[in-house]
């Protein structure tokens, strides 16, 4: 049998949601369930003072931002599961396709049936419908499936309808009407009635045509019956007045391969609201629960984030605004993520920040101390010196003194500046890989042809390791701690003595070890750590004021910015006897370093 596809059914496309219209209003939506920290917002003014500023900022937060960002965020495929749900034209054109075929499945059956049993003629003669016992079966055959079928002859005349056909012999009854005083209220479900409305607002029905009944059918009113008398089988939509959808399904009726009528079965769309009906329900269900779980889930993510974050940026604000007291940030490395981390790294700030607080407030008192002896020395001299009755050996020797204290403010202000200086520098001084076997020499000559045969000692170098000799950190800052140790060790190192500089490296790959040793009077054991401070200075009587003090604190310093070390010992002979100083300088090699 062939088979025609739907020769009734109009092109859809009539009533279409408009793409730029739905993005509009979508984007409108979105607008509106923006946070106001997404929205273009106008600075605060420069002016604000801190408490103005944390005022603004609780009255303008009375709803976290980054919590309605999270739950916007997470909302939004909810929402979408949400509106698949309510827009299934799709779906709903798959059941009309499914419901087509099925009532053309149906009607190929009867008109088999009719074309078997209803049909007057042989093979060799001219078959014909016999019309009574084509009503018969009709109505045999399609009342207990609840489809209308009408039944048309091969010149267009309808020949029987199932809606005004009963069975003969058989009574039907019919319930009569409630009387008027007591009518029936018929209650239909609240969600019903949303579900239809929605359904008619989402509907695509007026795509179809329109579908007439008259009280007098002929076949020009089908074409789809028109199709199925040419021997297609053929199917149509249209939409009623109330709003239904008319399903309709034309298979011919034949015999022997000759057409003798045409069937038509219809069906409205009941059953397929409701398939659609149940399938929103339980998709809404799902979109529900799975709404209140995102917002309870988003709710605890935005605190689990937004809480330690304020609480931090609260911390900050008090360590910014605290005068007196040390406020302290709250400990959440604990939590092992990355608010963690920013909690370890701002406590590490804030630590380093109060540590150079009260570095720069006690430098400030070591140099007003230290600046207060010259002064003070200066001063006495410069008063007995100007007595008119002063004989002038004794103003000579006074004004011995003014020098040497000049001398010696001199050299201490220029020992504070590098000092001060020098934090400043090493952030800023280039780290690269220093020879450091080079560098120290190279050190080492200088000293030996000059300074150290000066003072009458001699220096030696030795090296105890293998290269490379690359080290990390920066080569002028390097020299400046070796110059600083030799220097020292050459002020306490008696005549003819020797000092001792050697390079070794520890083992497995760790850092460089430069060893400085004297053969001066060591150092006393309760002063081992007082000698890295700053402006201590213990030296003998003829190097009185030379120093500042501020030379191996500038040392610790350097070698600490690097990731290195510097420590004071003593070398003892066997029998305990002090043989000099000895300085353990660790310097990181340049390939620990990434």
């Amino acid at each position: 049998m062939a088979l025609d596809t739907d020769t009734a059914t109009p092109e859809p496309g009539v009533r279409r949601v408009a793409p730029q219209a739905f993005g509009s209003r979508l984007l409108a939506a979105l607008g509106r369930l923006m946070p106001a920290g997404w929205r273009v917002r106008a600075p605060a003014p420069a002016t604000e003072s801190p408490s103005l500023l944390r005022r603004r900022r609780r009255s303008d937060r009375r709803h976290s931002p980054l919590t309605r960002r999270i739950l916007l965020l997470n909302i939004v495929p909810v929402a979408l599961l949400t509106l698949g749900a309510v827009y299934l034209s799709d779906y709903e054109d798959e059941l009309i396709d499914a419901e087509l075929a099925s009532l053309l499945v149906q009607g190929e059956m009867v008109a088999a049936g009719i074309g078997e049993v209803a049909v007057l003629g042989g093979e060799a003669t001219v078959n014909r419908l016999d019309a009574d016992a084509a009503r018969q079966l009709l109505t045999r055959l399609v009342r207990p499936t609840g489809v209308r079928a009408r039944l048309f002859s091969e010149t267009g005349e309808l020949l029987g309808d199932s809606d005004f056909l009963s069975e003969v012999g058989r009574i039907h009854t019919a319930p009569l009407p409630p009387p008027p005083e007591a009518p029936v209220v018929v209650e239909v479900p609240v969600m019903d009635l949303v579900s239809d409305w929605i359904a008619r607002q989402l509907s695509r029905a007026d795509r179809f045509p329109e579908y007439v009944e008259r009280p007098a059918p002929s076949i020009r009113d089908y074409p789809e019956a028109a199709s199925a008398l040419r021997g297609f089988n053929a199917s149509a939509v249209r939409l009623a007045v109330d709003g239904r959808l008319i399903l309709s399904a034309a298979v011919p009726v034949q015999r022997y391969k000759q057409v003798l009528g045409a069937l038509i079965l219809t069906r409205d769309n009941r059953a397929i609201a409701a398939s659609l009906r149940e399938v929103r329900y339980d998709m809404l269900t799902i979109a529900a629960a799975a709404l209140g779980i995102t917002v309870l889930l988003s709710l605890y993510l935005a605190g689990t984030i937004t809480q330690p974050i304020v609480r931090l940026a609260r911390a900050a604000d008090e360590v910014r605004l605290a005068r007196e007291s040390r406020p302290e940030i709250p400990d959440l490395g604990k939590r092992g993520d990355e608010i963690g981390d920013l909690n370890d790294a701002l406590r590490s700030m804030t630590d380093a920040l109060w540590q150079r607080i009260n570095t720069i407030e006690s430098f400030a008192a070591d140099v007003a101390h230290e600046l207060k002896n010259p002064l003070t020395s200066l001063r006495s001299a410069i008063e007995m010196a100007a007595r008119p009755n002063l004989d002038a050996e004794r103003r000579e020797k006074l004004m011995v003194i003014v020098m040497d204290d000049i001398n010696r403010l001199n050299r201490l202000i220029s020992d504070i500046s590098d000092a001060s200086r020098l934090d400043a520098e090493l952030m800023r001084g280039e780290v690269k890989a220093v020879d450091l076997h080079g560098l120290l020499a190279d050190m080492v000559g200088h000293y030996a042809v000059s300074t150290a045969r000066k003072a009458g000692v001699d220096v030696e170098f030795r090296v105890a390791t293998n290269p490379p000799f690359a080290a990390h950190g920066h080569d002028g800052r390097y020299g400046q701690v070796f110059r600083n140790v030799i220097d020292n060790a050459l002020s306490f190192g008696p005549p003819d003595s020797r000092i001792v500089v050697e390079l070794r490296r520890e083992p497995r790959g760790g850092p460089f070890v430069v060893t400085i040793d004297d053969e001066g009077p060591g150092i006393p054991e309760e002063n081992l750590e007082s000698i890295f401070e700053r402006f201590y200075s213990e030296r003998p009587t003829e190097h009185f004021g030379q120093h500042s003090g501020l030379g191996l604190s500038i040392c610790r310093q350097i070698m600490e910015t690097y990731g290195g070390s510097i420590a004071a010992s003593n070398r003892r002979s066997p029998d305990g006897k002090v043989l000099g100083a000895r300085f353990t300088i660790r310097v990181p090699a340049a390939h620990a370093r990434k």
